[in-house]
């Protein structure tokens, strides 16, 4: 990075980490309003200690569940129970739909207008002009990092997309990262959410937005998800690998958040939309080939040899081989994915037929536009065939 080039860092008032981080909830939600929206999933995730701890604080609360991806309907029935049970403040306690959910809902609660103004490429992408509603992010899973971000990902079928509602002013005012939450991750919920992690991480470390301060955290994140997430997988009592792996999930999204991603969620968000497909699940399928592309069309150009380096790093960080190549870091990925039994693109329900479809929405999104290298649409056709 060039000496005079200027970057900022956006991330949520304040970040509480660790083994029983939820018992700070008590102070927190006293702290921040009478009455709670309390939005969380549909059942597999209990919600009995939390609700323990609400009563506890003296805190009422309405609550809002979010039974899949969310929708456009869903974010406007949240938001009507928060207005008709005059809540004044939002928790959000769950996997990433669940807290994109509460961030989308505690915006609108302060901002006039539909939704649909606020999404971007489908709508309006009008801007929020007002601080949301205090919001409390409480991660169940180990894989967005939305607890820190800036936006929220919406799923609309009309359009058969996913797109974001996206501002600085809807970063949660806290996150609560409490690793043991995790514990209750099935396997294929613990494989599918920590490759999203690690894909975070790698992509954010490459992006040309990438800063010192979201290479160093992306650098920590690759070592620790790389090193645990198979662990996590096997062994989902493990602490030390769901400890990890939260560290790793919240510093993706801190990387994300001020760096953005890259190619592979380009795809994933276009893929999520057309098809009922684990986001994780996409990613794992597509991150070993958009490496491999990304480094073939880097080759190729002159001055891009800091970006090589980084991949030449990630090579060396997955594997724990102070000699691997770029080559040995897309293998071990794909690898990775195969012992996670994570489905591929075919697996999900991709036909060949739909990568026109997908490609062209891809170009679209904001994440395309932060890899490394700008990708024609041949070389996108080819990540997709290599993944299928």
């Amino acid at each position: 990075m060039a000496v005079n080039t200027i970057f900022e860092f956006i991330t949520s008032d304040r970040i509480i980490f660790g083994i029983g981080a939820i018992e700070k909830l008590e102070t927190i939600a006293k702290d921040s309003g009478k009455k709670a929206l309390l939005v969380c999933g549909s059942g597999s995730v209990p919600i009995e200690k939390v609700l323990k701890i609400l009563k506890k604080a003296g805190v009422s609360f309405e609550i809002f569940r979010v039974e899949n991806e969310p929708q456009v309907d869903t974010i406007q029935a949240g938001l009507s129970l928060a207005v008709s049970s005059k809540s004044d403040f939002v928790i959000g306690y769950g996997g990433g739909s669940v807290l994109d959910s509460g961030k989308a809902i505690s915006a609108l609660m302060t901002n006039q207008g539909d939704l649909m103004e606020y999404l971007e490429v489908i709508g309006g992408g009008k801007k929020i002009e007002n601080p949301a509603a205090p919001m409390i992010a409480i991660p169940t899973t180990a894989g967005t990092g939305t607890e820190v971000t800036r936006n929220a990902v919406i799923s609309s079928q009309a359009h058969n997309v996913k797109v974001s509602m996206r501002s600085p002013l809807m970063i949660p005012t806290v996150a609560i990262v409490d690793p043991e939450l995790t514990v209750t991750m099935p396997p294929s919920v613990t494989a599918s959410t920590g490759m999203d992690a690690l894909t975070q991480v790698i992509e954010g470390y490459v992006s040309n937005k990438a800063n010192p301060m979201t290479d160093s955290l992306a650098k920590e994140g690759i070592k620790r998800g790389s090193g645990s997430l198979l662990q996590a997988y096997q062994n989902g009592k493990d602490l030390q690998a769901r400890y990890n792996m939260a560290l790793t999930s919240l510093f993706g999204g801190l990387v994300l958040g001020n760096s953005g991603l890259g190619a592979v969620h380009g795809f994933a968000g276009p893929i999520g939309g057309m098809f009922k497909a684990p986001h994780g699940a996409v990613c794992a399928s597509l991150l070993p080939f958009v490496m491999k592309y990304n480094a073939i069309e880097l080759s190729k150009l002159e001055g891009m040899e800091e970006i090589q380096s980084k991949y030449e790093d990630i090579a060396k960080w997955v594997t724990s081989d102070p000699h691997a190549s770029i080559e040995d870091g897309v293998e071990w990925i794909d690898n990775l994915a195969k012992q996670l039994e994570i489905p591929g693109l075919k697996e999900i329900g991709i036909k060949i037929e739909d990568f026109d479809e997908i490609i062209e929405k891809s170009k679209a999104s904001s994440s395309m536009q932060k890899n490394p290298i700008k990708l024609n649409e041949s070389t996108l056709a080819k990540i997709l065939k290599a993944a299928y």
